[in-house]
């Protein structure tokens, strides 16, 4: 057993320094799998542990530990994966499908697109929950109606991540309030310092994008032949809303969203035998290996190839890259943690602090490190938020402010991590490339500016009033 000590600065950055080369030339430049380079660098991040005198068994622990903070992640990815699934099967989202390309106009179906999904985040507390069902539909109206997929995504995830911020019902905004100790609801209106302010300007400009966007693409024939299939395949009826009010029901109730979204998945197994006449083993199937339209072969013998690549999606199966991406991404994270690597850099980051300026800059700096290597907003904001509160406090700042940039850092950049929870699952969901949306999902890196702006400028910083 070696005796134990903490790792250098130039060890502990050394991991990071790698896995940013493996990542970079490996998946960027070459375009190898993300899963066995994350493996290459947690071996790296082993080897710094074991030289500062881990044990096998210790790494393990850290990495299992680590691992915990996501399970319910995990789980809401197996959710969301039998409810699309369910859902296409109930003919719930075919049928938003159907009257989103003939409602929503396509000069401002980016404008609505984020407005939409912020709606359902908000009522539901989960950005993840809100792309995978009425995000699904509108990225297939916006793949009908010719709009850029890129900027389609963009307006969607901006939408989710915006109401998962903004909701009470989210577990990130109640775990940034409850480890800096903030009342909810002051915690949600003072980000709206920087959430709104920077959704606007996304708003702005959507719209002014959307006037480019030819009116006349929902008249197209393709469009048109869609809408006939689908009217053909379903039995669309207000019915097939069920599964959306379920979900709407619990979230209002305050229900766990997990089992609310397997209920819905239920009621919607019944929708798709009972109104489309579908046959009831083929839901469950629909549960697992998702919707396929060989199902319902009798009702459609031919659907176009539009069809089948917007309906033949969901199950459980289709979230097992996801799981395995994350699973991949937790071992690097956890040998940095256990081995004391991610501490040795905060520290470091933090002792440069001399002003309010330096303390906001740095809760950025130390955040988007944190986001960037574990890969998911829990850990950052409790490992940050402790860290560096006691310092937001020393500086007479209202605790608000921490666990404002925490979310400002930490939930709105996870899109654009490549194998990060939110990166894999967005990229996987709506199958777009992160290089394809990220110029297009504008608050989500707007806010991390108005963070800065406002910690240099002391506008919208809440200071503790004097006794």
């Amino acid at each position: 057993m070696k005796e134990k000590r903490d790792p250098t600065l130039f060890e502990a950055l050394s991991t990071i320094i790698v896995l940013a080369i493996i990542i970079g030339i490996g998946f960027g430049v070459m375009g190898l799998a993300i899963q066995p380079l994350l493996l290459l660098a947690a071996a790296y991040a082993g080897f710094i542990a074991w030289r500062v005198g881990l044990s096998w068994r210790e790494m393990e622990e850290g990495v299992a530990d680590l691992l915990k903070t996501v399970m319910p992640a995990l789980y809401i990815l197996l959710a969301v994966g039998i409810i699309i699934g369910t859902w296409i099967y109930s003919g719930t989202v075919p049928y938003l499908i159907y009257w989103g390309l003939q409602i929503i106009d396509p000069t401002y179906f980016l404008v609505s697109a984020f407005l939409l999904t912020a709606i359902v985040s908000v009522a539901t507390g989960t950005a993840w929950g809100s792309v995978g069902t009425a995000g699904i539909a509108l990225i297939a109206i916006a793949m009908e109606l010719d709009i850029n997929v890129g900027m389609a995504a963009g307006a969607i995830i901006s939408g989710g991540v915006f109401g998962d911020k903004m909701s009470p019902l989210s577990d990130t905004t109640n775990l940034a309030a409850l480890v800096n100790r903030v009342n909810i609801y002051d915690h949600i209106r003072h980000m709206m310092w920087t959430t709104f302010p920077a959704s606007i300007i996304g708003l702005i400009v959507w719209f002014i994008v959307g006037l480019q966007i030819d009116a006349g693409s929902a008249d197209a024939p393709n469009v048109q032949e869609l809408l006939g299939q689908l009217d053909t395949a379903f039995n669309f009826s207000l019915v097939m809303l069920l599964p959306i009010l379920v979900i709407v029901i619990g979230a209002f109730k305050k229900y766990p969203i997990v089992p609310m979204m397997l209920l819905s998945s239920i009621v919607a197994l019944f929708i798709g035998f009972l109104v489309n006449g579908f046959g009831f083993a083929h839901g469950f199937t629909s549960m697992v290996d998702g919707f396929n339209f060989e199902m319902v072969s009798h009702i459609l013998p031919e659907p176009n190839e539009n069809m089948q690549s917007l309906l033949n999606r969901g199950g459980i199966m289709s979230m097992t890259t996801i799981i395995v991406t994350i699973l991949c991404g937790y071992a690097f994270a956890g040998m940095i943690e256990a081995s004391g690597c991610l501490k040795v850099i905060l520290e470091a980051i933090f002792s440069i602090i001399k002003s309010t300026a330096h303390l906001i800059s740095a809760t950025v700096l130390a955040s988007l490190v944190m986001v960037f290597t574990a890969g998911v907003a829990s850990v950052v904001i409790i490992v940050v938020g402790t860290l560096m509160k006691d310092a937001f406090d020393e500086f007479g700042l209202e605790r608000k402010n921490l666990s404002r940039t925490l979310e400002d850092a930490g939930t709105m950049v996870l899109p654009f991590i490549p194998w990060g929870t939110s990166g894999i699952y967005y990229t996987t969901l709506l199958d777009v490339s992160i290089s394809e949306f990220l110029i297009w999902a504008i608050p989500c890196y707007l806010c991390v500016v108005f963070a800065l702006i406002y910690g240099w400028t002391g506008f919208g910083i809440a200071k503790k009033s004097r006794t």
